[in-house]
C-alpha cells in the first residue's frame, strides 16, 4: 500500500476508524488522512427542518448517521457526514428527477450559496463524541440553458446535494469557490484532520 504522503500528527495511533457513508467521493477524501478504514454505510433518517439552524442540521443529520453504526461497532471511531446546499437559507438536496435538478441549477446561476458539511465523530466503549462543520461559498457561472443542458449531460447529478459536483465538470458552471473544496465534495478534510489529530 501507497504510504499515506500527510500522515496524522499524532503520538498515538488512532483507533480503528468506520466510515459511515459508502460515497465514493468520501472514501476517497478520508483516504487523505487515515490509509485504511472499514466503509458501513448507516441507514438512518435525515432530518429536513431548517428551523434548527443550517449548520445544526447537518451536524444533527451526522449525530444520526453516525450512532447506528457506533453501536455496531463500539470500539472503533466512527465517522459520520452531512452536505447540503443552501440558498436564500433554503436547503437544496439531491434532486429528484432531471427536471428539479435544471430547476436547482437555474437557481443557482449566477449566485453565492453556502456549502455545510456537518460531522459526527463518535467512539461508543469511551462514551465520547465531537460535532462540528465546515462552510464554503461557491459563487456560480451566469448558467445559460445550453449550459444546463450540457451540464447534465456530462454528469449524473441525481445523487448529488444541489445537483452539482465539484470534481465532475465542476469548472463548467463554477465561478468561485471560497474556503474548503473538500468540504463541497463532502468532507471537510482539513478540519477533520485537526480533530483527528486531537481524538
Amino acid at each position: 500500500m501507497t504510504p499515506n504522503p500527510h500522515p496524522l500528527a499524532r503520538s498515538q495511533p488512532l483507533p480503528p476508524v468506520v466510515l459511515a457513508s459508502q460515497s465514493p467521493r468520501r472514501v476517497s477524501l478520508l483516504r487523505e488522512l487515515v490509509p485504511k478504514f472499514r466503509v458501513n454505510p448507516s441507514d438512518a433518517t435525515e432530518l429536513h427542518d431548517t428551523k434548527m439552524g443550517i449548520r445544526r442540521l447537518c451536524e444533527v443529520n451526522a449525530e444520526l448517521k453516525a450512532f447506528p453504526v457506533a453501536r455496531q461497532f463500539p470500539d472503533h471511531l466512527v465517522i459520520a457526514a452531512d452536505t447540503l446546499v443552501f440558498l436564500d437559507d433554503q436547503a437544496l438536496g439531491k434532486p429528484a428527477d432531471l427536471d428539479e435538478a435544471r430547476s436547482m441549477l437555474r437557481r443557482l446561476s449566477g449566485r453565492i450559496h453556502e456549502v455545510i458539511t456537518g460531522v459526527c465523530l463518535v467512539q461508543a466503549s469511551v462514551r465520547r463524541m465531537r460535532r462540528f462543520s465546515d462552510t464554503t461559498h461557491v459563487r456560480f457561472r451566469v448558467l445559460e440553458e445550453t449550459d444546463i443542458a450540457g451540464y447534465l449531460e456530462r454528469v449524473h447529478v441525481l445523487d448529488k446535494a444541489g445537483a452539482y459536483a465539484l470534481q465532475e465538470e465542476g469548472h463548467r458552471i463554477v465561478d468561485v469557490v471560497e474556503g474548503s473544496r473538500a468540504n463541497v465534495i463532502g468532507l471537510p478534510v482539513e478540519s477533520l484532520r485537526r480533530e483527528l489529530e486531537s481524538w
